[in-house]
């Protein structure tokens, strides 16, 4: 029999989210089939796989000790991984950092140890704020992404409590995006709020942007505002309301204004001579806006954090002509 007591980081959740997490050697349908049959208990008692559990509560596994072996792979790298971030906010629940352009957040099919996560991760384990081995269920999260080729905020959480608030203020829209782009031309009226309907192409890693809604498509609301026209070219400020995977990207090549550099929703050949290696988009800015200051996160009600300009690698040069 194996113990396993729950702490701070693994409360709050469903009993068979912990074990998918925690037992990651245990089989899904084996998982139900032990807690059905009493093999799995919390705190010697029978339970269900949608138990919530608390802090301070134990989990009894009668089962055998090969399912405990871990697939994962060995965390000693976090030790030794020299971390490379640009950190615009931190508290002791998140982390906010810049991301640049070409920097993947995740791992992708290949693997490899450069990611953003990666990064955080380790940058949490050496200052002591992260212990990978006495974990059981949670490790520092990205609540929001950013494409490989687009640069800006991203919001991590260093604890469970932390991740789950991030998450449902953002599934609320109680934190607001800005971006910054360059477009072809000059989007009229000046400032306007964009609806359409975005539906992804997944084999092509592409989306479509429909004026009215067709099958298999989610509603997307796009907010911009022109700032400054030169040379057949434009920069934009960007509200984002809704974020769809490429979303401003696909929806400001919709209305006839792609981004400048984006090979992928407009033509980038003669952009890549000039020195844009990707498309002229950043978030820079994060607003705080919860509808209430109550919670773990409540502090955050108000706060903004955005980047200095000359931390947008595209605006020295647009803006200096």
């Amino acid at each position: 029999m194996r113990i396993l007591k729950i702490n701070k980081n693994d409360a709050g959740q469903r009993l068979d989210k912990f074990l998918s997490k925690a037992v990651k050697g245990l089989p899904t349908s084996m998982m139900y089939k032990l807690v059905r049959t009493k093999k799995i208990k919390v705190n010697r008692k029978r339970t269900e796989p949608n138990a919530m559990l608390c802090e301070g509560d134990e989990v009894q596994l009668f089962i055998k000790e090969e399912f405990f072996d871990s697939p994962e792979k060995d965390t000693s790298s976090l030790r030794t991984i020299v971390p490379k971030l640009d950190v615009c906010y931190e508290d002791e629940n998140i982390i906010l950092c810049n991301k640049r352009p070409g920097v993947l957040v995740h791992e992708d099919t290949e693997g490899g140890e450069n990611t953003l996560i990666m990064h955080i991760k380790a940058y949490l384990c050496q200052k002591g704020e992260y212990d990978p081995d006495s974990e059981q269920s949670f490790a520092p999260a990205l609540c929001n992404r950013i494409d490989r080729n687009t640069g800006g905020i991203v919001i991590a959480a260093k604890n469970a409590e932390a991740l789950r608030v991030i998450n449902e203020k953002i599934r609320n829209d109680e934190i607001r995006k800005f971006y910054y782009c360059i477009v072809r031309g000059e989007p009229k009226p000046k400032r306007a709020t964009l609806t359409g309907w975005l539906k992804k192409d997944s084999a092509n890693n592409t989306v479509k942007v429909f004026d009215k809604k067709v099958d298999g498509s989610k509603n997307i609301i796009t907010k911009y505002n022109v700032l400054k026209t030169k040379n057949d070219e434009s920069l934009v400020e960007i509200e984002l309301v809704t974020g769809r995977t490429h979303q401003i990207r696909a929806h400001m090549a919709h209305i006839g204004h792609p981004l400048v550099g984006d090979g992928k929703y407009g033509v980038n050949r003669a952009d890549k001579h000039r020195g844009y290696k990707f498309q002229a988009l950043y978030a820079y800015k994060l607003k705080f806006a919860f509808e209430n200051s109550e919670g773990v996160l409540g502090y955050l009600n108000g706060k903004t954090v955005s980047l200095d300009r000359n931390q947008i690698w595209f605006l020295k040069d647009f803006e200096n002509d």
